[in-house]
């Protein structure tokens, strides 16, 4: 199938690994031209090579902290000058750290919602008018399964995402007229750094805590970065021309609820 978007502009946020370097790996394969960031510049840089080789696309790296804004400008500005008009954003920027409620202080929570809610924000407020001039752009994000069922020592996540969600859900009402569409990808459990960081938090090893959690999904295993990729590659896709507002859950069945 082709996704009519060869040529294109992306960028995508936290993508040196993980769910974010496979979506910069799936739309490359598509022609799509990507802009990745990430905070460590040796690893970003690594991605962005590897990326080209792979693909034969195009891929430049950026070093960023989405935390800060005048990264963020920064970071917009590069990419308009060396790709050109943003026409895909993934705001990748990865989730609020792991604690219950009693271990979060002020500085948490607010640290949490900068890197979580602010970002996304300062990222879509640069991209969105040119997109809205050329009347097309897709806007992405990836949250977490807890949009829809909360998830243990994840309180921050679990609060901040769901007013993402809406955000994405207000935006696709109010820019739908201009074409730029907005929508959610949700995964469940996906097989990364970061999700085999939680057996240190559970006291026991990277197997025996893919295991527990496998045993939690219909479809009998952990998921894969590239079938998060494959469901982003889509949703930026002319493919994807009448979907807008939407999360779409990507976790093998682990949600149990029916909206």
């Amino acid at each position: 199938m082709d996704l009519g978007i060869e040529g294109r502009v992306a960028l995508l946020t936290g993508a040196s690994r993980g769910i974010g370097r496979a979506c910069a790996s799936a739309l490359a394969a598509e022609g799509v031209r990507v802009a990745i960031c990430a905070r460590g510049r040796e690893a970003v840089e690594a991605a962005a090579r590897d990326i080209s080789a792979e693909t034969g696309g195009e891929a430049v790296a950026f070093v960023a902290d989405m935390s800060r804004s005048e990264d963020i400008d920064r970071l917009l500005s590069g990419v308009a000058e060396t790709l050109g008009p943003v026409d895909i954003l993934l705001a990748n920027n990865g989730g609020p750290p792991r604690g219950g409620f009693d271990a979060l202080d002020d500085a948490a929570w607010q640290a949490g919602f900068d890197v979580a809610m602010m970002s996304t924000v300062r990222l879509i407020r640069g991209v969105l008018p040119g997109m809205r001039e050329r009347r097309w752009g897709r806007v992405l994000t990836v949250v977490s399964s807890s949009v829809r069922q909360p998830v243990d020592q994840l309180e921050l996540s679990n609060a901040l995402r769901p007013g993402i969600v809406g955000l994405f859900k207000s935006l696709a009402v109010t820019m739908g007229r201009d074409n730029v569409l907005f929508n959610c990808v949700a995964p469940g459990r996906i097989m990364t750094e970061r999700f085999l960081a939680g057996s240190k938090n559970a006291g026991v090893t990277e197997e025996q805590y893919a295991e527990k959690h496998r045993l939690t999904v219909p479809l009998g295993r952990i998921g894969r970065p590239e079938e998060i990729a494959d469901v982003v590659a889509f949703l930026a896709s002319e493919r994807a021309s009448y979907i807008t507002g939407a999360t779409v859950i990507v976790d093998g069945g682990m949600i149990r609820s029916l909206h």
